[in-house]
């Protein structure tokens, strides 16, 4: 999947940016990134592990996906899925039944392809989460590709007013993919921030607005709700706003990922997942899990430090960056 795929319905120019690199070649560099995933998948998932088909194998590959962060539901049901048809006959085969493996995670993490929804002018972005998730720096990345991919006028406001680091740092990320600013004063009212950002982009004519929050606890019940408030003034401003709210989720977390998506989606209606630091841990399944789990489709990933580094989500591109030799 490319960006054209996943924002279809952008508005402004058309694309300015340079075609990205070849399919085979961007795949190479999702394989490289997600190294560690998958060299940890690979020395359970061995060429050799379908050779004798009997309990010990479906048990040593529940184990290995359960240990990826593939999660233990989805793991069940891709197992049984996969034990079933080899005993029906239809899949048979190492090589046949290591491609229905991957074919099941795709299907089991991605019902659809995922997509942003850039057609209100202005679109607003409401992007949330922990302190470290790589929050500000995905916004930074996400707003430089809409500017100089697509050529779409970007404002990001800094919402999160409770660190004077947080507004820093996104002043840096703003400078540096050309985009304007609206800032308030640190300890200041995060919805006041909203409210003159959705008001400039309106003046000024920008095609996306995105909002950077507060970095909080799920565990926080009096922040969630500030998030609630956030997200009210948004849409009191701006009817339908926001029309997309991003969580980004750091994948080293593993299984609280689930926990804080599911938090942050009971309370501000969570539109789709961005999940971090892939390129740093070896239960890189949690991107499956997410998605299979929680119903709340995986968008974005970041595999490494560069712009060029953040990426539509494909699950089948990601299931067999993770499995195959």
């Amino acid at each position: 999947m490319d960006w054209e795929e996943l924002i279809p319905t952008a508005g402004g120019p058309p694309p300015q940016a340079e075609p990205e690199a070849p399919e085979q070649g961007r795949f190479a560099r999702l394989r490289e990134r997600l190294s560690k995933s998958r060299q940890a998948l690979r020395a359970e998932i061995s060429a050799s592990l379908f050779d004798r088909l009997d309990a010990e194998t479906w048990e040593r590959l529940e184990e290995a996906l359960i240990l990826a962060d593939v999660g233990a539901k989805s793991t069940a049901e891709i197992v049984g899925r996969l034990e079933a048809e080899v005993e029906e006959g239809t899949v048979s085969g190492p090589e046949a039944i290591r491609e229905r493996l991957v074919e099941l995670l795709a299907e089991h993490a991605a019902a659809e392809a995922p997509q942003l929804d850039l057609t209100a002018k202005p679109t607003v972005i409401m992007v949330v989460g922990v302190n470290g998730t790589g929050k500000t720096t995905t916004i930074g990345k996400l707003a430089s590709v809409l500017k100089e991919r697509f050529g779409l006028a970007v404002i990001v406001a800094a919402a999160d007013t409770y660190r004077a680091a947080a507004i820093e740092q996104l002043e840096t990320w703003a400078e540096r993919a050309g985009t304007e600013i609206v800032r308030g004063n640190p300890g200041g009212d995060p919805g006041a921030v909203v409210f003159d950002a959705l008001a400039a982009a309106e003046a000024r004519g920008a095609d996306v607005v995105i909002v950077d929050t507060a970095g909080r606890l799920h565990t926080h019940g009096n922040l969630m709700e500030e998030l609630t408030k956030v997200r009210r003034v948004a849409s009191k401003r701006l009817d339908g706003a926001p029309q997309e709210t991003l969580i980004v989720i750091d994948a080293t977390t593993g299984q609280n990922g689930l926990r804080q998506a599911q938090a942050f989606a009971d309370a501000v209606e969570v539109s789709g997942v961005v999940l971090t630091k892939l390129d740093g841990t070896a239960k890189g399944g949690i991107a499956l899990a997410i998605a299979a789990e929680l119903g709340i489709p995986v968008k974005l990933i970041g595999v490494g430090e560069g712009i060029e580094d953040l990426r539509p989500f494909d699950a089948r591109e990601f299931a067999h960056a993770l499995i195959d030799e």
